[in-house]
């Protein structure tokens, strides 16, 4: 077996299977986006952060540096961090602080 056509044997049918390529992310505009988001979450909001140019590894790091300075919980996902509550303010000086320019979205 090689490492650039990894081919997984299946005992359903007996067919070759190929694993699924991951589709890369859009390119942003370089502007980091951060808007606050209560649909879907039972009334809790949080801040969604969108147009961050990062890889998977530098994504988890920067989330877990914001929750730490925010001091709340949050997640990495699918290219987006999400910050519990609303700290919109404060994630806005702290990535302008690292570099990245930064705008408010929405409400």
């Amino acid at each position: 077996m090689s490492k650039e056509n990894p081919l997984v044997y299946s005992t359903d049918g007996g067919r070759i299977v190929q694993p699924e390529a991951e589709a890369p992310r859009p390119k942003g505009d370089g502007v980091v986006r951060i808007q606050r988001q209560t649909s879907g979450r039972k009334g809790k909001g949080v801040c969604i952060i969108t147009g961050l140019d990062l890889d998977d590894a530098d994504l988890h790091k920067l989330a877990a540096e914001l929750k730490k300075k925010c001091g709340c919980g949050g997640a990495a996902k699918e290219g987006v961090i999400e910050i519990q509550g609303d700290k919109r303010d404060a994630l806005k000086s702290l990535l302008e602080a690292k570099g990245f320019k930064v705008k408010l979205a929405g409400g």
